[in-house]
């Protein structure tokens, strides 16, 4: 069973740009981006759309609500001196949807009605969207309508081919904006979106499994049916392990790398299992952290780690289990997840 993890966080750094004529009486168009604070959230559905919160970008493994407030103020300047004439403040609410069978998908946003004083009524805009990793993002939007009231839009994403086996580079959506108004120079602002990559890790020749998330929202595997393995994740968390606990703890991290995978596993689990365990038929050792993580081995302290004695065909299931998940939630080298038990 995969879980994804809300998580919020500060939203990326934008650049404003302002142009304004050489002459002493020059009309400017001067924009400001609301700043943000960081903020975790709380354990998700992977499906779910992701809450909205003002100036936070917040995200699960397909979906992503970023919510900005941006201030235009309207100059003259007068004997070398900006004055403001007036000023307009709305706000842009951006809901991605990822999708996990298909590296193309849409984004919805709106801009909300400004609140206006003086010469900030009737300022118009234009918005533009770029995208990397392959990827070609197309706006349609009203451009050039004033902000004088409430305006939609879409953001439509296609992405090139990705071979079987093959995972794109990570990317952002970059939003930039364009402020006019008849007698003073433009205006603009930019910022960027959360961090998405798309891949066809476990497609084929003859299945393609392309797909597309957002790597930094951790999701989660659950080891709950799993009988022994279940009791030895909760004995150690029980004495204070508390890497991949989705109540608190740290989230582990997986690896693909082959030879690093069996160095871990060989690190912790001996040859051969202890007599009262093969006499239970318990001869396939589990080890936790998974050796797959960053986190297996010796990486971590003793008191962070354990190994079960479990059968053979109990840790085969979690093998499969665990292919199913990553499959399902894209979870690629580096990803954090959690793992949670009964």
């Amino acid at each position: 069973m995969g879980i994804g993890l809300l998580i919020t966080a500060a939203a990326p750094s934008a650049t404003a740009a302002q142009t304004g004529a050489g002459d002493a009486s020059a009309g400017q168009l001067r924009v400001t981006i609301g700043s943000a604070k960081a903020k975790t959230g709380a354990v998700a559905g992977p499906m779910a759309n992701a809450t909205c919160t003002i100036n936070r970008i917040t995200v699960n493994r397909y979906s992503s609500c970023e919510w900005v407030t941006v201030h235009v103020d309207v100059i003259r300047v007068v004997n070398g001196r900006p004055v403001i004439e007036g000023t307009a403040d709305f706000s842009a609410k951006h809901q991605m949807t990822l999708k996990a069978n298909s590296a193309n998908w849409s984004e919805k946003f709106t801009l909300s009605k400004a609140k206006t004083t003086g010469k900030g009524k009737g300022v118009h805009v234009r918005i533009g969207a770029t995208s990397g990793g392959g990827t070609k993002a197309t706006v349609k939007f009203p451009q050039g309508r004033t902000l004088d009231s409430v305006g939609n839009g879409t953001v439509g994403y296609k992405s090139a081919a990705i071979a079987p086996k093959k995972i794109k580079p990570k990317a952002k959506t970059t939003y930039k904006y364009t402020f006019t108004k008849a007698g003073y120079s433009p205006g603009g602002v930019s910022y960027a979106s959360a961090t998405y990559r798309c891949d066809n890790y476990y497609g084929s020749k003859r299945t393609n499994r392309s797909g597309c998330a957002f790597p930094e929202a951790p999701t989660a595997v659950s080891m709950v049916g799993l009988a022994r393995i279940d009791e030895g994740i909760r004995k150690l968390r029980a004495r204070g392990g508390h890497y991949g606990d989705p109540n608190g703890g740290k989230p582990l991290h997986w690896m693909i790398n082959k030879d690093q995978e069996n160095d871990n596993r060989t690190a912790v689990c001996p040859r051969k299992a202890p007599a009262d365990m093969q006499r239970v038929g318990r001869t396939s050792c589990d080890e936790y952290p998974f050796a797959s993580t960053r986190e297996g081995g010796t990486h971590l302290p003793a008191n962070q780690r354990e190994i079960t004695w479990v059968k053979v065909q109990e840790n085969k299931s979690q093998g499969g289990r665990i292919t199913a998940w990553r499959g399902k939630m894209h979870v690629m080298h580096g990803d954090p997840f959690y793992v949670v038990t009964s």
